[in-house]
């Protein structure tokens, strides 16, 4: 080998190890941008809520007679269910959109012994419920429930109406999207704060959707309200 081939390895090793050396400074430098891209974000959460009007009512009246003879007990129940029955049809809703549960008997001697005896051994009852579209002409006949009082009718407790709102996959998307643009809207106002911007979306959470009356007084207004959270990636 001649005396050039041995000066010229020594140059070209050299000239080797600098181009290793810039393409590992080059990658790791790439690589470190990426981890602080990756590492600086900021999490935030989004509000969203819309008022809607209840589109279902379940109202069930459950009521019950006493007594010591069956026969005219099942006559009062059965008459107590016709007047429930009837109060709902005089009031706009049709049959359809009542539905009369199984009676329960409960003989209360079972429990009792000596003089603790009820003086009724009997308790019949029932529920007539009503399932229907028309929420308002529920609020109207809620005011007119003392009919049934005035016709003997004894209502159990906690027959009040539950107004629902079935419609929530309606309105779901642009509640979310809301949700989203409120969180975005925190996200910029963060990063301006600390002199960055904000980049794409690291992850999200929906969270949970929630249907709430708006007041105790208008149980028949929801409040459907969606809290989510979002990271964002912060750039220079």
């Amino acid at each position: 080998m001649s005396r050039s081939t041995y000066t010229g390895l020594p140059l070209l090793s050299a000239l080797l190890v600098a181009i290793g050396l810039a393409l590992g400074g080059w990658f790791a430098g790439q690589g470190l941008t990426k981890f602080r891209t990756d590492d600086r974000y900021v999490v935030v959460k989004g509000l969203a809520e819309q008022e809607v009007a209840a589109d279902l009512v379940v109202w069930p009246l459950g009521h019950a007679v006493g007594g010591n003879d069956l026969g005219e007990m099942q006559a009062q129940l059965d008459a107590n269910t016709d007047a429930i029955r009837r109060f709902f049809l005089d009031a706009g809703f049709a049959e359809s959109e009542i539905v009369v549960s199984a009676p329960r008997l409960e003989d209360r001697a079972a429990y009792a012994w000596g003089e603790q005896q009820p003086r009724e051994r009997f308790r019949y009852q029932t529920t007539v419920t009503l399932r229907s579209n028309r929420v308002s002409e529920a609020i109207e006949a809620v005011r007119n429930t003392g009919e049934l009082v005035s016709a003997g009718v004894l209502l159990s407790e906690g027959g009040f109406p539950q107004f629902e709102f079935t419609r929530l996959n309606d309105i779901k998307p642009a509640l979310i999207a809301d949700a989203t643009a409120n969180a975005r809207a925190a996200a910029e106002q963060f990063a301006s704060d600390s002199g960055a911007n904000v980049g794409g979306i690291r992850s999200a959470n929906q969270g949970v959707i929630t249907i709430s009356e708006r007041d105790q007084g208008s149980p028949q207004v929801k409040v459907v309200r969606v809290v989510s959270t979002v990271e964002y990636f912060l750039v220079d």
